[in-house]
């Protein structure tokens, strides 16, 4: 019989045959052998040298999946540094960590560009907080010189210059063991006009008391305008109110304290680990009971089954709109409300609460913070 034709089917599979381009499940490996249908490859594993060689891979497995391993190591290394130059290879306790460096212009081009936003959006935030620390610290100082008191040195004035109106009353301080003594007491008032009062008469004490009632009545003018002036000084400049608002802010960040979990009885969830098989993945399920605040007993709707599961193996549930929901984090949280509307852009929803003392306001919650009641 003559030799086949290069380009016959024959030549070509025995060429593919020689180079075992075939599939790899018909592949002894411990072999090295390539079969080329299912049938040749029962037929190797069932024929004596293949049953000898698992004899001897039996007596010492490591040493040949050591050589399986180095050698694919070795072709792997081999393929990164002759195709793939622009990569970044590390060897870590938990194996090789293999990183290719895109070199392409038009990739390096995009990056450049994201860093650049990236660094100017950075920029715009750091200039507007300096600006507003600024105005802080300038608000502060301004407010410490108002209420800060000023001391000065006490200068006394001749009585001409001040227009002093001197008040003389007189009169006799009675004592048991002692004589009767003679007093009199002097007040000085700044009148705008001056005069002077002397003696014992009735006519001076008539005076005094009149001069004492004006000088009250400026004294009332003085407080009442020094308390105009000062509400004045207590109206709120726009670095005051600035600062109000940053308090305000630090009070609803402390309010809105969240945890670390969210697990309530009586909510919907949906579990969304694939540990317990396709059975139970992205199945809905009911939690009646809480343990530990991280561990929840629950009852899937569809079978009744019941499962202890992990917060992390179980998501939140989202009802159609008018349903009942319960918020599991945040401030509001505990409260029971009313879903209004779905916001896919932001990754959150409208609620309307259902309970509590703010019952009937309107709040946007994240989607994790919330899921359907049971």
């Amino acid at each position: 019989m003559g030799k086949a034709d290069f380009l016959s089917p024959k030549a070509i599979s025995n060429r593919i045959k020689a180079k075992g381009l075939q599939k790899l499940r018909w592949y002894c490996q411990m072999c090295q052998k390539q079969c080329r249908d299912e049938n040749g490859f029962k037929c190797h594993c069932m024929s004596e040298s293949h049953q000898r060689q698992l004899l001897l891979a039996s007596e010492n497995p490591n040493r040949f999946m050591d050589y399986f391993s180095d050698e694919f190591k070795n072709d792997f290394l081999e393929l990164l540094r002759r195709r793939f130059g622009l990569c970044k290879v590390d060897e870590t306790p938990k194996g090789w960590y293999v990183q290719y460096i895109d070199r392409d212009p038009e990739t390096i081009r995009l990056q450049e560009e994201q860093a650049k936003k990236k660094k100017q959006e950075l920029d715009d935030e750091e200039r507007s907080a300096k600006f507003i620390e600024e105005q802080v610290r300038r608000g502060q100082e301004s407010k410490e010189t108002d209420e800060t008191p000023v001391y000065t040195e006490l200068k006394r004035e001749s009585e001409e210059e001040k227009g002093l109106c001197l008040v003389v009353i007189s009169g006799h301080l009675s004592a048991e063991t002692q004589s009767e003594k003679h007093y009199s007491c002097c007040f000085a008032f700044n009148l705008g006009a001056s005069c002077s009062i002397a003696g014992p008469s009735k006519s001076s004490s008539a005076l005094g008391a009149s001069a004492l009632k004006a000088a009250s009545s400026t004294k009332r003018k003085d407080t009442s305008s020094s308390s105009d002036s000062r509400g004045e000084k207590k109206k709120k400049s726009a670095l005051e109110e600035i600062i109000e608002m940053e308090e305000e802010k630090k009070k609803k960040m402390k309010q809105s304290i969240r945890t670390d979990h969210w697990l309530q009885p009586n909510i919907v969830v949906k579990v969304i680990t694939k540990r317990l098989g396709e059975k139970y993945h992205k199945k809905k399920a009911v939690i009646t009971e809480v343990r530990d605040k991280y561990t929840a007993v629950v009852k899937i709707i569809d079978s009744g089954d019941k499962l202890k599961l992990d917060q992390n193996h179980v998501e939140t549930v989202i009802p159609a709109p008018g349903k009942k929901v319960l918020i599991l984090n945040g401030p509001y949280r505990d409260m029971e409300a009313v879903l209004e509307g779905i916001d896919e852009k932001h990754f959150c929803a409208t609620l309307t609460l259902d309970s509590g003392q703010q019952k009937g306001k309107r709040v946007d919650i994240a989607y994790e913070d919330f899921s359907k009641l049971a």
